[in-house]
């Protein structure tokens, strides 16, 4: 849902930094390769440390990387195959570094192994929750459904939840509590956008074969 609406308001904020960017010389691989690097850095740097306010300010000033590169391959005419790919591709990447930095802190200072249990299966159900829709997609099927938390949604309730976190070293007292909350709220959520998926996949499937062998009895 965020997607829908995010997008479109990002996309317009966005455009005249694009520009600039296609000015300079600078190609929208160089956006998605450098946005990716920058959130990893903020994840793995400052996550495992428990700098949540810190590493969140870092990743979310490289996670509009991926709406910049999409607008400036979109303004330059030269929206390709390999640049959708390299941009799902490393989408799954920064994700998988966001959870993997909530992980090892839970699993080294943090010290709540049922927590860093919870992200990664977070880390785990949003690469499959997204792999379903393309597998679903890549055999022909509409997968018409997106689902209770999408990448969007995950990404926003984690992060903010991370951000306000870490507001604990600054002296705020009990809001530490947000970051679990947030990580359970998460892996739900992605269970439940899973099952979406995978019944709708079930049902268009079968529909779709129910179809075929109509058209071969006809």
């Amino acid at each position: 849902m965020l997607n829908k609406y995010a997008r479109a308001f990002f996309t317009r904020v966005l455009t005249p930094f694009a520009a600039f960017l296609l000015r300079r010389g600078v190609s929208p691989d160089a956006v998605t390769l450098i946005g990716t690097a920058g959130v990893m850095a903020g994840a793995l740097v400052f996550f495992p440390r428990g700098e949540f306010f810190w590493g969140t300010i870092v990743i979310t000033l490289f996670v509009f990387s991926d709406l910049v590169d999409g607008n400036m391959a979109r303004q330059a005419g030269i929206s390709s195959r390999w640049g959708a790919f390299l941009d799902s591709t490393l989408d799954r990447v920064a994700d998988g570094a966001i959870f993997g930095g909530f992980a090892l802190w839970y699993a080294g200072q943090g010290d709540d192994n049922a927590l860093c249990a919870v992200a990664i299966f977070c880390l785990a159900s949003g690469q499959v929750v997204s792999y379903t829709k393309a597998r679903g997609e890549a055999i022909g099927l509409p997968v018409a459904v997106n689902g209770l938390v999408e990448r969007a949604e995950r990404l926003v309730i984690s992060l903010v939840a991370a951000g306000l976190a870490g507001l604990h070293k600054f002296g705020v007292p009990g809001i530490q509590v947000l970051l679990p909350i947030a990580l359970w709220i998460v892996a739900v959520g992605s269970l439940v956008t899973l099952i979406q998926r995978v019944v709708t996949v079930r049902r268009e499937s079968a529909e779709a074969d129910a179809q075929a062998a109509g058209e071969a009895g006809a």
